[in-house]
């Protein structure tokens, strides 16, 4: 990450400071859940789309940083009530703020930074950039619900799959891309592609996360294996297995589906690696990438673009 990140490691540190200031509250439960989940670390994926975007369009003015915070802060409040959505208790190797502070506070506290993510972005004094931030979060939004509606069904196809990856996580990868492209007002064509860049990339990415989810380490990718089992989430792996897999196949990872929980957790992996899902689905993840990569061929060669393109590469490739 520190190699992927290498131009953009001072405008890294300045947005961390951006995000300690805009975290101040004079209420300290806020200030206390806020700091911890962003203090818990990730990757910073989408606030260094904007970054690095901003750079491969030649933008380098005060409002990325500011931009790039507001993303990261969307994002935070997706994962407080995502945990609290899906009952979990670990996140990036530690405790959740649901099972540390309670679901009421972790529910309200991504309330919080909903909200001052719209009192940031209105400081950028675009309502496009308005635009753009308020049709993604109500998109994400949406897609939380059909994610809830598809928990259970073992017969969700790889449509309805990808159209909640679309909307939960690609579309704030897309309009990290948009506005680093917007910022430095480039032809809407270009804009266009940029933006693109970021939904197939978000689509790669989140693929990857489902596919660790029955073949990482623990250790790295800081949850619990068969977590989205125990929710009933029919990830891609499964669907694979539910199209292409044995009678006997099938009916174990139907039951899991519908039941939930890690009962059946030993005997689902067994189906999933024995038919060959995984690495479909590794497939499909570098697919994603390649569009991604695709989108910004042609584009003025500088070092940030060749950084988003190492990007797209590292989304298909970690362990983490």
């Amino acid at each position: 990450m520190n190699r992927l990140y290498s131009l953009i490691a001072d405008d890294m540190r300045a947005l961390d400071g951006v995000i300690r200031e805009r975290l101040h509250s004079d209420v300290v439960l806020v200030r206390q859940v806020a700091e911890y989940i962003i203090g818990a670390g990730g990757k910073r994926l989408r606030p260094a789309l904007v970054l690095l975007t901003s750079g491969a369009c030649g933008y380098s003015g005060a409002h990325r940083t500011e931009l790039a915070a507001v993303v990261e802060f969307i994002h935070t409040a997706t994962l407080l009530h995502d945990d609290v959505v899906d009952e979990s208790e670990l996140r990036r190797g530690a405790k959740t703020a649901n099972a540390l502070f309670g679901n009421a506070a972790s529910v309200l506290v991504g309330d919080f930074l909903y909200s001052r993510a719209f009192q940031m972005m209105v400081s950028v004094g675009s309502m496009r950039v308005q635009a753009v931030l308020a049709e993604a979060t109500n998109i994400i939004a949406e897609g939380e619900v059909l994610q809830l509606l598809n928990c259970h069904d073992a017969d969700v196809d790889e449509d309805r799959y990808l159209q909640v990856i679309r909307y939960k996580t690609a579309k704030l990868f897309e309009a990290a891309s948009r506005l680093g492209a917007m910022l430095a007002g480039v032809d809407a064509d270009v804009e266009e592609r940029f933006a693109r860049f970021g939904m197939h990339l978000g689509t790669a990415f989140q693929l990857v996360d489902d596919i660790l989810d029955y073949s990482g380490d623990e250790g790295s990718i800081g949850k619990n294996l068969g977590d989205d089992l125990a929710e009933g989430k029919p990830t891609l792996p499964l669907i694979h297995v539910m199209k292409n897999g044995t009678p006997e196949q099938v009916a174990v990872v139907r039951h899991a589906i519908e039941e939930g929980g890690r009962d059946d957790w030993a005997d689902v992996l067994k189906a999933v690696v024995d038919s060959g899902a995984l690495e479909i689905a590794r497939v499909r993840a570098r697919d994603e990438a390649e569009l991604a990569r695709a989108e910004l061929a042609g584009l003025q060669a500088n070092e940030y673009l060749q950084s988003l393109l190492d990007l797209a590469t590292f989304a298909v490739e970690r362990k983490f």
